[in-house]
């Protein structure tokens, strides 16, 4: 895997979003291979699978593009949390609350991005 020619934030978001993508891909197995254990209904499985083979396929398919990185580390996610929040509202008030810290660090990664940016083209480091 080459890793992206750039600013130190621009390795920063790579590297973090396929250890998030690993996260997510262990989250996905892990919930699959209970599924013999537990019932899962057949939906959450056929996403979830599409999801985990996204997951093992984006060093190739999204190597390059933050984007689809992005859209695959959303895909994931709302294969897991958006069907549990439907079967148990309950649980949505504290991924509320969760939302905040993770709200918190997007924008700190965001504006460390621009920052990195604004130097660019002076050839300053």
């Amino acid at each position: 895997m080459n890793v992206p020619a750039g600013h130190g934030w621009d390795k920063v978001e790579y590297w973090s979003s396929y250890f998030l993508l690993a996260v997510l891909g262990s989250v996905i197995l892990t919930r699959l291979g209970f599924a013999s254990v537990w019932s899962v209904p057949a939906l959450d499985l056929v996403l979830g699978s599409i999801a985990l083979l996204l997951i093992l396929a984006s060093p190739w398919i999204a190597r390059r593009r933050r984007s689809l990185r992005i859209a695959i580390v959303a895909y994931a996610t709302a294969t897991q949390l958006v069907p549990l929040c439907v079967r148990h509202p309950a649980v949505l008030l504290p991924l509320l609350g969760a939302l905040i810290p993770v709200a918190i660090t997007i924008w700190a990664l965001v504006a460390l991005s621009r920052k990195g940016r604004a130097g660019q083209g002076t050839g300053q480091t």
